[in-house]
């Protein structure tokens, strides 16, 4: 079956870029074939870290997006990532509404997960609220627990939109946070995690740092494995 993934959030700095390289690597790591498009004009992360495996898409051209549903359509055997930047749920949106994609998906049997990366701040919880009000049963949601900003999701838990998401059969993902010397030399290379992880020279980390990497990819795979991309 055909899987779209949106990774988005719409707040800024929650780490969706992050998120959606994170998935980029799972996939390779377990052997899944996949295709990223990459919605950021500026400094899109799948093309800068996974280019092999991305293309660039203009949220707000209905051609350029009708692209993401003909991949899915045109090979099933291949997840679709999309990373999308902030500010594009909007856009987005009115190309779903306009183009009957929900509809198009259930007749081609194309499942559509939206990854919502959060803080611990409320706009976080404002954004999913408005999110599950206006899609309800038709996402598959994921709500990933970003700690970037430290890990007290009391927010979010109290709010009851936690508790609404999984009603409707969202699944958990928690990020723990990476240590900043290991993320800021990736990021300073353009170093693909595989690269960080297995001693690339490019990527220029230590023993140490490269072993960080390690772990922290590993808990965040233990909940991706339960998700089942």
């Amino acid at each position: 079956m055909a899987k779209i993934h949106f990774i988005g959030g719409e707040k800024g700095g929650v780490g969706k870029s992050l998120m959606a390289r994170v998935l980029a690597q799972y996939l390779i790591d377990r052997g899944e074939p996949f295709i990223g498009f990459d919605t950021d004009r500026s400094h899109g992360a799948l093309m800068r870290f996974y280019s092999g495996y991305a293309s660039p898409v203009i949220v707000d051209r209905y051609e350029a997006l009708d692209a993401i549903m003909e991949a899915a359509v045109e090979q099933p055997e291949r997840r679709i990532l999309v990373d999308l930047a902030a500010q594009t749920h909007d856009p987005l949106v009115r190309w779903m509404d306009d183009s009957g994609v929900l509809n198009l998906a259930d007749e081609s049997g194309i499942q559509i997960h939206y990854w919502h990366v959060m803080d611990t701040g409320k706009d976080s919880v404002d954004l999913l609220r408005r999110l599950l009000d206006r899609f309800g049963t038709s996402l598959k949601y994921v709500l990933v627990r970003n700690q970037v900003r430290g890990n007290d999701f009391g927010v979010l838990e109290q709010s009851g939109e936690q508790a609404r998401a999984l009603g409707l059969g969202a699944k958990i993902v928690s990020v723990k946070r990476l240590h900043d010397g290991a993320i800021n030399k990736i990021d300073a290379t353009s170093s693909s995690f595989w690269n960080a992880k297995n001693g690339d020279n490019h990527a220029a980390l230590g023993l140490m740092d490269r072993q960080r990497v390690k772990m922290w990819l590993r808990d965040v795979y233990r909940d991706l494995d339960d998700v089942g991309l």
